[in-house]
C-alpha cells in the first residue's frame, strides 16, 4: 500500500477510508449505468428514454432519493451468477412532483430487458409498502420483457407479491401506471389493477399472449401494435386511459393527472386559488338545438361550466357516447360524467356503463365531487347489447352512483328517459342536488313512442292517423316532456337557465363540502362484476 498523502504512513486509517469512499462512488456510478452505455444507446435509438431519464422528467429537480441501488439478483442457474448488474433492472425510490410526495419504480430495459426477478420484485414491493404507510401516490414506469425465465417460480412469486399489494393499496392511495415499452404476460395484471394506465403510441404494448402464441393457437396473423398497442387499448378494449406521443409526453400526462387527485383516501384534492366573479355564462344559452333530435357537443357544455382549459378527459377514444374526466370549478377539483349526444345520441351501452362506473368509483375512493350532465335517451337496444350483458354492465354504473358518498350534483340538459334517467345520478339513488334546464324532457320515453302506445286505438281509428299521432304527441309532450312534473315531486331541486349553471354549481359544491354519510356495517358490497 503506498504511503498516505496525509501523514506518510502505510495503511493510514484516513487512506483506507478514502478507498472505501471511492469504492462506494464507483458502485453508485456503475448502478447509474444500468446495463451499460451500449444498451443505453440502443434504448435511445428506439426513441425511448432510460429508467433514470424518465424519473428525471417526472420528479422535481433534485428531489429524487433512490432506494436499493446496490441490490443484485440471487440466481445462479443458467450462468446467471456471472451476470450481475447493480439495481437488478429497476430503479426505485421517492421524491416530489410539484412539491407533493410520490413513490416510483422505473423498470430498466437495459438490464435483462427489464425482466422481473425475485429481487426486482422485492424492490418494487418495498416502495409500494412505503407508499401505503405514508399515504402517497405510487407511480409505476413499466418497460419490461416479463418474468425472468431463468428464475422460474421465484419470478412468478414476485409478480404475485406485487399483485397482492396493488389490491391492498386500491382505494387507499392513487396508483398510476405508465407503459413505456413492452408489458406482456403476467406483467399486465399489475397495471390493470391500478387506477390509471398511460400508454405511448408506437413504442408500448400490452397483451396476455403475444402475436407468436396467437398465431400458433388460433392461426391469426397480428402485429404487436394491432394486438395490444396504445391505439387498440385506447379505442377497442378500454384498457388504457390516456395515450401519449412519446415518453416525455407520457410523463407530463401523469403529472397533470396527479394535479387533480389527492395524496390518499383521507386527503382532499389540491385546490387552486380562485376569485369569484358573477360566474354567469351566456354562451350556454345557445348550445341546445331547438330540434330535440339534433345532436350537440356536450364538451361545449363542459367548457362553459368549468374553469378555463381545466377539463382533462379520461378514456377519450373509448365508448365515446359518454364523456368522463377531471376539471376544476372555482379552483376545486371535480369529476365529470356526461352523456355525449354527438355519439349514438348519448345512449348508455355496455362499454359506456363500464367506463363511467370505473371513473365514478375512483372519484368516490378519493373524495373528488361528481358533476353529472345528463342527455340520455335510454339504453341501447339490440341482441349485441343483451348478449354482452347490458343488464349486468348497466348495473355497474347504477351501483357505482348509489354507493358513492362524495358530493353529487346532476344537471339534466335535455333528455332523461326511462331507466337511464334513474341510473344517471337521479335523486332517487342519492344525488345531493338535481338541476334541469328549461328544455329538459324527463319521461319514461320520448313523446312519439309513448303516444303510439298510450293512444294506439285512437290513432288507428282516426281518419288521419298521422295527424292524430301528431296531436297526441304534442299532448303527451306538453304533459310529461318537461322538467316541471319532476320538479313538482321534488325529484328536480330547481329548474335553471343554462347561463346560471356554473354559478349554481359553485355554490352547491361549496354547500356540500362537509357532506358525511353513515353506511350500514358490512365487509363490502357485491358489485355486479
Amino acid at each position: 500500500m503506498p504511503p498516505c498523502a496525509y501523514c506518510s504512513l502505510n495503511g493510514c486509517c484516513i487512506h483506507i477510508m478514502e478507498q472505501k469512499f471511492e469504492l462506494l462512488r464507483s458502485k453508485i456510478a456503475e448502478a447509474k449505468l444500468g446495463g451499460g452505455q451500449k444498451r443505453i444507446d440502443a434504448q435511445h435509438k428506439k426513441g425511448k428514454l432510460t429508467a433514470r431519464e424518465r424519473i428525471h422528467f417526472l420528479m422535481d429537480p433534485g428531489s429524487f432519493e433512490e432506494i436499493g441501488a446496490l441490490v443484485t439478483h440471487r440466481a445462479t442457474d443458467f450462468g446467471m451468477a456471472d451476470q450481475q448488474f447493480l439495481g437488478d433492472g429497476v430503479v426505485t425510490g421517492y421524491g416530489t412532483v410539484n412539491g407533493r410526495l410520490v413513490y416510483v419504480f422505473a423498470q430498466d430495459f437495459t438490464v435483462f430487458g427489464g425482466s422481473l426477478s425475485e429481487t426486482h420484485a422485492e424492490k418494487i414491493c418495498k416502495v409500494m409498502d412505503l407508499a401505503v404507510r405514508n399515504g402517497a401516490p405510487m407511480i409505476g414506469l413499466n418497460d419490461s420483457g416479463g418474468a425472468r425465465i431463468q428464475e422460474g417460480v421465484n419470478s412468478l412469486g414476485g409478480y404475485a407479491d406485487i399483485f397482492y399489494r396493488n389490491v391492498q393499496a386500491s382505494g387507499v392511495i392513487p396508483q398510476i401506471s405508465a407503459i413505456l415499452g413492452p408489458c406482456a404476460g403476467g406483467a399486465v395484471y399489475s397495471p390493470a389493477m391500478t387506477d390509471f394506465i398511460v400508454m405511448v403510441e408506437g413504442s408500448s404494448y400490452m397483451f396476455v399472449t403475444g402475436p407468436n402464441v396467437v398465431k400458433t393457437v388460433t392461426n391469426e396473423e397480428v402485429s404487436s401494435e394491432e394486438l395490444g398497442g396504445a391505439s387498440t387499448h385506447a379505442s377497442k378494449s378500454g384498457v388504457t386511459h390516456l395515450v401519449a406521443t412519446n415518453d416525455v409526453d407520457c410523463i407530463e400526462k401523469v403529472k397533470r393527472l396527479l394535479s387533480y387527485i389527492p395524496q390518499n383516501c383521507e386527503d382532499q384534492a389540491p385546490r387552486l386559488d380562485y376569485t369569484l366573479g358573477d360566474e354567469y355564462r351566456d354562451e350556454l344559452m345557445h348550445i341546445i338545438p331547438e330540434n330535440a333530435n339534433h345532436p350537440y357537443d356536450m364538451k361545449e357544455v363542459i367548457a362553459g361550466i368549468v374553469d378555463t382549459d381545466s377539463f382533462f378527459e379520461i378514456h377519450e377514444s373509448y365508448a365515446e357516447n359518454i364523456v368522463v374526466g377531471f376539471a376544476r370549478l372555482a379552483g376545486r377539483s371535480i369529476g365529470i360524467v356526461a352523456n355525449q349526444p354527438m355519439n349514438l345520441a348519448g345512449v348508455l351501452d355496455v362499454n359506456s356503463s363500464k367506463k363511467a362506473a370505473r371513473f365514478v368509483r375512483f372519484c368516490d375512493c378519493f373524495n373528488i365531487p361528481l358533476l353529472v350532465l345528463v342527455d340520455v335517451p335510454g339504453f341501447l337496444p339490440g341482441t349485441d347489447q343483451e348478449w354482452n350483458a347490458i343488464i349486468t354492465n348497466g348495473s355497474k354504473l347504477l351501483y357505482a352512483f348509489s354507493e358513492a358518498t362524495v358530493p353529487r350534483i346532476t344537471v339534466i340538459t335535455r333528455k332523461a328517459y326511462g331507466g337511464a334517467y334513474d341510473v344517471m345520478n337521479s335523486k332517487h339513488i342519492g344525488a345531493d342536488m338535481n338541476y334541469a334546464w328549461p328544455g329538459a324532457e324527463i319521461a319514461v320515453m320520448g313523446a312519439k313512442g309513448a303516444s303510439e302506445i298510450i293512444f294506439k286505438h285512437e290513432i288507428d281509428a282516426a281518419a288521419d292517423p298521422a295527424a292524430k299521432l301528431a296531436e297526441k304527441e304534442k299532448e303527451y309532450g306538453d304533459t310529461f316532456a318537461n322538467p316541471y312534473r319532476a320538479a313538482a315531486r321534488g325529484f328536480i331541486d330547481e329548474v335553471i337557465l343554462p347561463r346560471e349553471t356554473r354559478r349554481k354549481l359553485i355554490k352547491s359544491f361549496a354547500m356540500l363540502e362537509n357532506k358525511a354519510v353513515a353506511r350500514a356495517k358490512r365487509k363490502h358490497g357485491n358489485v355486479p362484476l
